[in-house]
């Protein structure tokens, strides 16, 4: 690889790191070239972006943002690795966990993630992060937490109404003799 390159390589690397704030950092060595290809159809499925490369390149194009956030995937960047970047903060970690599944192996393995300022680290943290909460399953809680006591706010004030109303239509009525 020739150093122009290599540049491009860190430069297009940079260019993801900056669109997305999670990114997995993964391993595929031993995986058949086929498996890959099912990994890669995966990602792309679900508009999860991989990108293999050498480590020293990742290192680099990290290093180039001088942010102390990176620090802690240094030491992960070694052997065969992968990148996914997606916007959301789950994602790969269900595409490598169903991969697995269905593979009925141990790889590709996670060797870390960075999902926004948080560094999760070595391939036993796969399970924490398949259980993440996305922006729209928060809010989704969030707007349902807030519904149920005005729909049950809602629920009592009709029900007295009705109640209510029953009540004063029997009592203006004139009384049957």
């Amino acid at each position: 690889m020739t150093p122009a390159q290599k540049g491009e390589v860190i430069e297009i690397l940079k260019g993801k790191f900056s669109q997305y704030e999670n990114f997995y950092i993964t391993n595929t060595e031993s995986l058949t070239v086929e498996q890959v290809s099912k990994l890669r159809r995966l990602c792309f499925e679900k508009n999860v972006e991989m990108k293999v490369a050498k480590n020293t390149l990742i290192r680099k194009a990290l290093e180039s943002f001088n942010d102390e956030k990176y620090s802690g995937v240094y030491e992960s960047l070694h052997g065969v690795t992968a990148l996914m970047f997606s916007d959301s903060p789950k994602e790969p970690a269900m595409i490598l966990s169903s991969f697995r599944k269905e593979g009925n192996m141990e790889k590709p393995v996670l060797k870390a993630a960075l999902i926004g300022t948080d560094v999760f680290t070595g391939d036993n943290q796969l399970d924490v992060l398949t259980k993440i909460k996305t922006k729209n399953e928060l809010i989704g809680e969030v707007i349902g937490l807030l519904q149920s006591p005005a729909k049950r706010v809602l629920a009592a004030l009709l029900h007295h109404h009705e109640g209510g109303a029953e009540a004063t239509a029997e009592a203006e009525a004139p009384a049957a003799e």
